[in-house]
């Protein structure tokens, strides 16, 4: 089990990287975007940003060194998340990676348009508006 969430987390943070080497060339430092439900001593969430900075760095990503992370945590107060993924917005970071569920994922999306946003989600995507299906191809 334990392997199995390290490969997810792994896979998170590649999402997450592939936007900052797709547009390397934009900022010297990319910034990645935290938009966490919990506080910032809630031992899942810094278990799971933990792994997420394992996984950056298998991506040659450091934190402090070349590339920044800038955390707005809502400390379970879910009306915060709106406001929070603003604040990200208006930083202009490069991706957003949320945590925390449904709540966190739907404050980014309708944050912004334009910056990617990396989430994982029990729900049907689709069906929350998160992604869309191509045009022509139905969804599975």
């Amino acid at each position: 089990m334990e392997m199995r969430r390290r490969d997810f987390v792994t896979v998170l943070a590649g999402a997450a990287a592939y936007p900052l080497l797709a547009g390397a060339q934009q900022k010297p430092t990319p910034v990645i975007g935290i938009l966490a439900a919990a506080a910032p001593d809630n031992a899942g969430a810094l278990r799971m940003l933990a792994a997420f900075r394992e996984g950056l760095g298998e991506f040659g990503y450091v934190e402090g060194q070349n590339a920044a992370i800038e955390y707005r945590w809502a400390e379970a107060h879910f009306d915060r998340l709106p406001t929070l993924a603003a604040d990200l917005v208006d930083r202009k970071v490069d991706v957003i990676v949320t945590e925390g569920g449904d709540g966190s994922v739907l404050a980014a999306k309708r944050a912004t348009s334009t910056i990617p946003v990396v989430f994982h989600t029990n729900s049907d995507p689709v069906a929350m508006g998160l992604v869309a299906v191509a045009p022509g191809r139905a969804a599975t």
